[in-house]
């Protein structure tokens, strides 16, 4: 088995396509189909369900993927472990952050990485709290900024620390009728039209929850899946929101009240537990350490 050919399946496996694949892998799909159909007949099984449409991983490929991330990363971790041993930090960075995150600034902390740090390669992910959990644990996230509902725990083959807790406050238009009260309750809210992140994700639980406990229904009209259509839909008058205190003091064209007993959530950084020297080095410039440590 050469580590061209883990390569390949991985790249088959994260586009969905030997198409695809080729071109993330820079070679031709000839080339690429027959190093993995190599692979295939070493192994004695299937690795992937092909049909004229789509190509999908059969269970043992499932299983050949996870393990070949891992050696993948065993690998170059070799590379970056030593030259960190001479105090150098080079390799790559994915870090995973939430829209909605203030603090830390994602950008301004990645400038101030890579200014001490110019020769490690950097990804900038922006998803759901539950996306980059699930890719934390796949390995293909090394640390990621999340949102959480206070006192809700991590996997526990990941380490974490808690950054901050905070309360959400009502986001709306300046002429909606709810600007007259300096302090709204969810029972108003709950009377208009609303908008959120998705269903399922770590946001709307939140919001939905707080609904919840006071025997509140949450019907949301507008679902948006980036803070910043949120924030348009509210400028719009279409809907109001609930969005992280933090956050409400960067825009413009809004309004927003305090809500009695209001959604809260936690912002946590996580990482894998074996982590990289280019994570380390990002929770140096943190200061943090895992809770459990």
């Amino acid at each position: 088995m050469k580590l061209k050919q883990v390569e390949y399946v991985l790249a088959v496996a994260e586009a969905g396509s030997f198409t695809g694949a080729a071109r993330r892998c820079h070679t031709v799909q000839s080339a690429l189909s027959h190093q993995v159909a190599q692979l295939e007949s070493e192994l004695g099984v299937t690795l992937f369900e092909r049909n004229s449409r789509s190509v999908r991983l059969t269970e043992a490929g499932r299983v050949f993927v996870q393990q070949g991330r891992q050696a993948l990363e065993a690998v170059q971790r070799i590379t970056d472990e030593v030259v960190a041993s001479t105090g150098e930090v080079r390799g790559r960075l994915s870090m995973g952050t939430i829209s909605t995150l203030t603090s830390p600034d994602p950008i301004e902390l990645l400038a101030r990485f890579h200014r001490r740090f110019p020769h490690v390669r950097v990804e900038l992910v922006m998803e759901g709290s539950e996306k980059m959990l699930a890719k934390l644990e796949e390995r293909r996230l090394d640390v990621a900024f999340i949102g959480v509902w206070p006192g809700e725990t991590v996997p526990s083959s990941l380490c974490s620390r808690s950054l901050c807790n905070e309360e959400l406050v009502a986001l709306m238009s300046p002429s909606h009728p709810l600007t007259a009260h300096d302090t709204v309750t969810l029972g108003q809210l709950a009377s208009c039209p609303v908008v959120d992140f998705p269903v399922g994700s770590s946001a709307h639980r939140q919001s939905a929850e707080a609904f919840a406990a006071q025997g509140l229904e949450y019907t949301v009209q507008f679902e948006v899946s980036t803070v910043q259509h949120l924030v348009a839909i509210v400028r719009q008058g279409l809907a109001v929101g609930l969005i992280p205190q933090s956050l409400s003091h960067q825009l413009t064209d809004v309004s927003t009240r305090r809500v009695d007993n209001a959604p809260q959530r936690s912002v946590r950084v996580v990482w894998p537990k074996t982590a990289s020297p280019a994570t380390r080095a990002l929770l140096a410039l943190l200061a943090v350490e895992d809770e459990g440590a």
